[in-house]
């Protein structure tokens, strides 16, 4: 099987006039097919930079970045980008916030209309359809702006700490549901978060990048000893704890 996503070699560097900052040091890995990925790392070490390039907004200095083969570019539809607010518009109701993507594409068409009414209905926010954002919890927001996302049907997704502005119970429950809606479509995505236990419960491989200029510190596999894996389930599995431990010693070496 092909990966979906080859990283090769990429390097970036900031200019200012004070000098060059380099950011991002000969960054390799593969996604494949249907694969969740997780990136921790130190604050400021340029995970959303990584995504940044991925998704073409930034352009690397070295190295390439393929999606089948073919260079990435800014305004793929193909990839799908949940950033950490939701940016939902507060004059716009839940229906139209989700339909933004797709009226701008100009690809309102009945069989995506049809596919936003089930997830509207599946999490809880076929109720609210008419109500504007300020209506809706924490929670109920980051679902809606998944569901814009989704709706444009990309063939990757990039989230970017999309769970760090909830509460604890909230971000459980949302990053469960998210997690089961990509595994329910078979979404590939590639996750950036702060939070350890996160990363292991929803991803099948997690990277680790050093302090800046980030490398690739170490790739872990993450293989749970749990059936029906979920999310939420995935920390109560026996070996859960010893995935949590190595990556916090692997983020520690060098504090």
């Amino acid at each position: 099987m092909k990966p979906l996503l080859e990283v090769r070699d990429v390097c970036l560097s900031y200019h200012s006039i004070s000098g060059e900052t380099s950011a991002l040091s000969h960054i390799s890995f593969d996604l494949m097919p249907g694969e969740f990925l997780a990136i921790v790392g130190p604050s400021g070490c340029g995970k959303s930079t990584l995504l940044n390039l991925i998704c073409g907004l930034l352009k690397a200095e070295q190295g390439t970045i393929l999606m089948e083969g073919q260079p990435v570019s800014a305004g793929n539809a193909r990839i799908g980008y949940m950033l950490q607010k939701d940016h939902l518009l507060e004059w716009r109701s839940v229906y139209k916030n989700v339909l933004l993507g797709l009226e701008i594409r100009k690809e309102v068409t009945p069989e995506k209309l049809a596919f936003i009414d089930e997830m509207l209905s599946t999490y809880g926010l076929d109720k609210f359809r008419d109500a504007h954002p300020s209506e809706l919890s924490g929670g109920m927001r980051q679902r809606a702006a998944l569901i814009r996302t989704l709706a444009l049907k990309p063939d990757l997704l990039l989230l970017d700490e999309p769970f760090s502005a909830l509460d604890y119970q909230t971000r459980l429950n949302v990053s469960d549901d998210i997690g089961k809606i990509l595994q329910k479509a078979n979404k590939p995505a590639i996750l950036v978060t702060h939070d350890i236990s996160e990363a292991i419960s929803m991803a099948s491989r997690v990277i680790i990048l050093s302090a800046r200029p980030a490398t690739i510190q170490k790739i872990v596999p993450i293989q749970l000893e749990i059936e029906d894996r979920t999310p939420l389930s995935s920390r109560n599995a026996p070996n859960f704890k010893s995935y949590f431990n190595l990556i916090w010693k692997e983020l520690n070496k060098n504090v």
